[in-house]
């Protein structure tokens, strides 16, 4: 991947590229080679998420990598978990899929589906190093709810983008910020931890 740190921009810099470079890109695939993609990237997953048994994931905006893929070659018994957020500025839960009705940010589970705690969570990405530092979309979610679900025991992370959101060159972070144990793309995975 080019580099787009360059002489060490803050986050918002970062962000703000990373975000043009993945709508450009995902706005150039057509839906064979976006599917090809996103079958590779279900591809290189998938055997890592072999023990879990309730692998969480998200409900992609159109610019995002999709893990529909990965979710859907899920054993019968490994349950899926989507984020559910009661409000705007609630922490984020993850109650079992499929994401059927609007919220704050997007599609999500209703609020009648079960709560579920994951041992696996796939994580969307802005942009992330081979170190696992992940940019987001700024918010914080992930890092609090990362956070929030280590202290109840192991979860797996994993950041998942497309090929030009890892960066081979470290990203800043910040105290609270939560590192990704890997992230997978159609044609990488980089073991963080």
């Amino acid at each position: 991947m080019p580099a787009l740190t360059g002489d060490a921009p803050d986050k918002a810099t970062l962000r703000a590229r990373a975000l043009r470079r993945r709508r450009a890109l995902a706005g150039a695939l057509s839906p064979i080679a976006r599917d090809a993609l996103e079958a590779a990237l279900r591809d290189r997953v998938l055997p890592h998420l072999s023990s879990a048994t309730i692998a969480a994931a998200y409900h992609p905006t159109p610019d995002e990598i999709d893990p529909a893929p990965i979710l859907a070659a899920l054993h019968a018994e490994q349950r899926v978990a989507l984020p559910w957020f009661a409000g705007r500025d609630a922490p984020m839960r993850f109650r079992q899929g499929p994401a059927v009705v609007p919220g704050p940010w997007g599609m999500q589970p209703s609020a009648a589906a079960p709560v579920l705690r994951p041992d696996a969570l796939l994580v969307p990405l802005v942009l992330a190093d081979r170190c696992g530092a992940r940019l987001g979309r700024g918010g914080g979610h992930y890092d609090r709810v990362l956070a929030r679900l280590r202290e109840g025991g192991p979860v797996l992370a994993i950041g998942i983008g497309w090929d030009d959101q890892l960066s081979d060159e470290p990203l800043p972070v910040d105290p609270w910020d939560e590192p990704l144990d890997a992230v997978a793309t159609p044609s990488a995975w980089a073991a963080c931890r």
